[in-house]
């Protein structure tokens, strides 16, 4: 289903590449007025630049989410040129590091939770009270199968996702009652920068063997321009308002969305699937 988002402000984290890019220029066409923010100040302002120049409403804002002056700065600067903040797509996120739990390093360990995990709660401190306030907001969360299930040697990241999945259920249990939307979406396997370093890398080709092969086959089957653009469209649909429903839900791009607001449907009527 197609949103029209016309007069709603969005700030979308890791918005410089791959999928976060994706998704922050579907909004846009969408007609929403974009913030973009990473780390990297020459990707976020290439991808505004595409915005712009295409007739849509795009601001770029360096920053590190784990920093909350810098998630401060962000969001006072998005309220100043567009106004209330109406839409917040939590999706920057690493990966790693990989190995048995004692022989990892603990300090990158930790900060993969802090990037998934704190970086979200900062973004969502920071832009929930205006939302509370107005009784509009929608919220998504990027994350990943790896967080539902237990893939060995992998911990910092099946535990960040695994937080950030739990932290969306949490959020959509306390602010259902004034309004606000939550969803958790899993993007798929897609062919980005991020999955080239993992291809690149001795570490996972040592203790994650399984994800290789995952993105050899993602490679194999579809362009990543096609894995982007299915995961955009998704968190359009999930902006609708069609799917409310689903509420505080974990949902996988793989999934057809109506079938799942069906069963959904009918599990809350105490029906057989």
């Amino acid at each position: 289903m197609i949103a029209d988002l016309t007069g709603q402000v969005a700030i979308v984290t890791g918005s410089g590449r791959g999928i976060g890019q994706a998704i922050a220029l579907r909004l846009a066409q969408a007609g929403a007025a974009v913030a973009l923010t990473s780390r990297t100040q020459a990707e976020i302002d290439a991808t505004a630049a595409r915005i712009n120049e295409s007739g849509g409403r795009a601001l770029a804002v360096a920053g590190d989410v784990t920093n909350l002056m810098d998630v401060l700065r962000v969001v006072a600067e998005t309220r100043m040129q567009f106004g209330r903040i109406s839409i917040l797509v939590n999706n920057a996120g690493v990966s790693g590091p990989f190995g048995p739990l004692w022989k990892v390093d603990p300090e990158f360990w930790w900060r993969t939770q802090e990037i998934h995990i704190r970086g979200a709660f900062h973004y969502l401190h920071e832009v929930l009270p205006e939302m509370v306030e107005a009784r509009r907001g929608r919220i998504i969360n990027i994350v990943s199968l790896a967080g539902m299930i237990m893939p060995p040697y992998s911990s910092a990241y099946s535990q960040a996702k695994a937080g950030l999945i739990r932290l969306t259920a949490y959020t959509a249990a306390e602010t259902a009652e004034h309004g606000l939307l939550n969803f958790a979406v899993e993007p798929g396997t897609i062919h980005t920068r991020m999955a080239d370093e993992a291809l690149a890398s001795p570490e996972v080709r040592q203790w994650a063997p399984g994800l290789i092969q995952l993105i050899e086959q993602s490679q194999r089957e579809s362009d990543p321009q096609t894995g982007l653009t299915r995961c955009a469209d998704l968190c359009l649909s999930l902006l609708s308002g069609r799917y409310d429903e689903l509420n505080g839900q974990y949902l996988d791009v793989r999934e057809d969305l109506e079938e799942r607001l069906r069963s959904h449907r009918q599990n809350a009527a105490g029906k057989p699937g």
